[in-house]
């Protein structure tokens, strides 16, 4: 049987990608892509020519099969998204599923996700935590922040620059002016950014900004957590 490949890829920095994952987007015969377009830049810096067809969530239920049929006569497939780990609020899991049923070998080479990253920069505990994606933009918004207002562990949920001073501020009356955040922005790029406190001091910073650009992964510490101020040595 055909293989698979789920290929992490880079979240900013185009160097965070591995040896193994540039052999494998050579040598496959086709490379699933969230958007070409944004793919090809990453594929052409390393020089990779391999043919790519789109993988996104507008067409992922149709395309499947296709893909599923190129397995079977036994080419190997790779899957990657625009930024990250496929399946991760993005493309993945449904070609992930299929493959599996079919019969075909399901190999992931890992590599960079803003979820953990973010989660280890923060600061906050690491030891248990919830990753929630995206919340909804307005049905069903307010049954999930009540939902995440009684987890135990430390949070994670993706944001748009766009929204994040309004995701912020619902923060602070769903869980708490006193309850640490960290704002985590352009993860690995030149202006990456973690800005980290409580959220009564973190959303001042963020209303004063004229505008806010970058891709935003949002951490938040869990209930009655708190740090001690310890002297410098």
């Amino acid at each position: 049987m055909s293989t698979l490949f789920i290929v992490a890829t880079p979240i900013g920095n185009l160097k965070d990608i591995s040896e193994r994952a540039l052999e494998v987007l050579k040598t496959v015969s086709l490379i699933a892509c969230e958007d070409t377009r944004t793919s090809s830049k990453f594929l052409q810096h390393y020089g990779i020519s391999t043919p790519t067809r789109s993988l996104h969530q507008h067409n992922e239920h149709h395309k499947i099969e296709q893909f599923i049929r190129h397995l079977d006569a036994g080419q190997d497939l790779a899957l990657i998204t625009d930024a990250g780990m496929p399946g991760i609020s993005d493309p993945g899991f449904l070609a992930v599923r299929a493959a599996h049923i079919s019969g075909h070998t399901v190999s992931v080479i890992p590599g960079a996700d803003a979820v953990t990253t973010a989660l280890i920069s923060s600061g906050l505990p690491s030891d248990s935590f919830y990753f929630h994606g995206f919340l909804p933009h307005k049905k069903g918004r307010q049954k999930q922040w009540d939902f995440l207002a009684n987890m135990p562990c430390t949070l994670v949920v993706y944001e748009s620059p766009h929204r994040i001073l309004k995701f912020l501020t619902e923060a602070t009356t769903y869980l708490g002016e006193d309850r640490y955040v960290a704002v985590c922005r352009e993860l690995t790029k030149a202006f990456e950014e973690i800005v980290r406190g409580k959220l009564s001091e973190v959303v001042p910073i963020f209303e004063n900004r004229a505008k806010i650009k970058g891709e935003i992964c949002v951490v938040i510490a869990p209930p009655n957590y708190q740090e001690e101020q310890t002297e410098a040595l």
